[in-house]
């Protein structure tokens, strides 16, 4: 009930503010629009059409736009159309709004004109610290910190120090973590702002700081520094040159687009798909995603069929064998996946660590084996009560057995080794592993099948 009301205001929300455009009364139109979260007003700006966003670029200012664009969720491609039909100045000046590293992802996402151009027309300062910026690898530290934090030096009071507080809080991007630095501008501490506010005004920051301060090198992957946010429940982390230099700071809530981004990427690889298609994509633009993979994945298939013809002579014999291949390829396929999941999840959340690999095999294996003469014994049980064969269900049963044993194994060994090569273990995908265990189980199945075909 909560979730429809919530889906009601926002679409009667969403009428008002069109009501109004269209009306073309600015004043009411500013007062209602910019009395509502930027979360409400950028929902509102993502499902506009192309005439409503004009009247949007005409009724706000850049500063307010750069509030929207702060809190938007586009797919990479759309920044693209999007600063093409605003005026350049005016795109320009939307960017220098903008938290620095927020700026930096949206001009990752254009071309190199475009870019070139923004930065020309911006001014100096927020061009210089963009560029400053720009040029880290993509997905590490430095690509996504923020230049925005409020930085002391430890030889100041804390009176000082709040003075240097109030000046820069309205630009930082949090105020709750205050950095200590060194005459070098190397990172020396850290202080809150409830030390801050509990100090004596005369104390020196050095005598209230935690010089114990975890940080990360600017060229620490992403993900990493996701899980140490997450490990060490920080508000935002630090983010150091390799002689110690303070550079900037990553924030909670810049890791948690790290952790959706990051989840949507696996989850892809996952599924094979390219890229993680959003319902509002294009019937074409999702097909295209998504043909490389299935062109590779049916020529993999080609090989379990040529394997299949390998053991023609066997399936004419006893023709009923070829009954059980879809259960047997099912089930290894599925415990396969399982068995993916459960390893591909424990590399991306940092859980297994190379002293716990072979603890997984071990665990994985007994696991394999358990289910799989388990579900041997019901097949041969189900075989037997469905055809009155007892030597087909005893072979089908064991062909289950053997397959779930070494799909599983298999499922969590290969991103294993995937990733002790330094490779997205996301890349094993459950189409990959399903089609790996459907050779597995056919070569298992049809390879006992010939060996005791004189017996069936």
């Amino acid at each position: 009930m909560m979730e429809e009301k919530v889906v009601r205001d926002e679409e009667l929300n969403d009428a008002l503010f069109t009501e109004l455009l269209i009306r073309g009364d600015v004043k009411e139109f500013r007062d209602e629009f910019l009395s509502h979260h930027p979360y409400d007003q950028a929902s509102f700006y993502e499902k506009a059409d192309s005439e409503t966003r004009q009247l949007l670029y005409q009724y706000l200012s850049p500063k307010e736009m750069a509030d929207i664009f702060e809190a938007i969720e586009l797919d990479d491609d759309d920044y693209e159309d999007l600063f093409q039909e605003m005026d350049a100045r005016y795109a320009s000046d939307l960017l220098s709004y903008m938290y620095t590293d927020d700026a930096v992802d949206v001009l990752n996402e254009l071309n190199k004109e475009q870019v070139a151009s923004y930065l020309t027309i911006m001014d100096n300062e927020s061009a210089q610290q963009i560029k400053d910026l720009l040029h880290y690898e993509e997905y590490t530290a430095g690509s996504i910190m923020t230049t925005e934090f409020v930085a002391i030096p430890k030889n100041s009071t804390v009176r000082s120090a709040m003075n240097i507080l109030r000046n820069a809080a309205p630009n930082a991007e949090t105020i709750y973590y205050v950095f200590v630095i060194d005459d070098d501008k190397k990172l020396s501490g850290i202080v809150t702002l409830r030390d801050l506010i509990l100090a004596e005004e005369d104390t020196l920051i050095k005598s209230i700081m935690n010089d114990r301060v975890v940080s990360v090198s600017v060229s620490e992957d992403q993900e990493e520094v996701a899980r140490m946010i997450k490990d060490y429940d920080f508000l935002a982390l630090p983010v150091v040159d390799f002689q110690h230099h303070l550079l900037g700071i990553i924030t909670v809530d810049d890791i948690i687009d790290v952790l959706e981004e990051e989840a949507s990427d696996d989850y892809s690889k996952l599924a094979a798909v390219s890229d993680m298609d959003t319902f509002d994509k294009g019937s074409f633009t999702a097909a295209k995603k998504r043909l490389p993979w299935l062109i590779l994945l049916t020529f993999l298939g080609m090989l379990t069929a040529n394997l299949m013809g390998m053991f023609e002579a066997t399936l004419d014999q006893v023709a009923l064998l070829a009954v059980f291949i879809p259960l047997i390829a099912g089930m290894a396929g599925n415990s396969g996946t399982q068995a993916l999941a459960v390893a591909v999840r424990g590399i991306a959340t940092g859980d297994i660590e190379e002293q716990s690999k072979m603890k997984l095999l071990f665990r994985e294996a007994g696991t394999g084996l358990i289910t799989g003469i388990v579900c041997g014994i019901v097949v041969v049980g189900l075989v037997y009560f469905w055809k009155g064969e007892l030597l087909i269900g005893v072979l089908v049963g064991t062909a289950v057995s053997s397959s779930i044993f070494v799909a599983t194994l298999a499922g969590s060994f290969i991103p294993l080794l995937i990733h002790r090569m330094k490779i997205d273990p996301a890349v094993a995908s459950g189409p990959f592993i399903t089609t790996l265990n459907d050779i597995i189980s056919i070569l298992i199945y049809l390879g006992l099948a010939t060996t005791f075909l004189s017996s069936l």
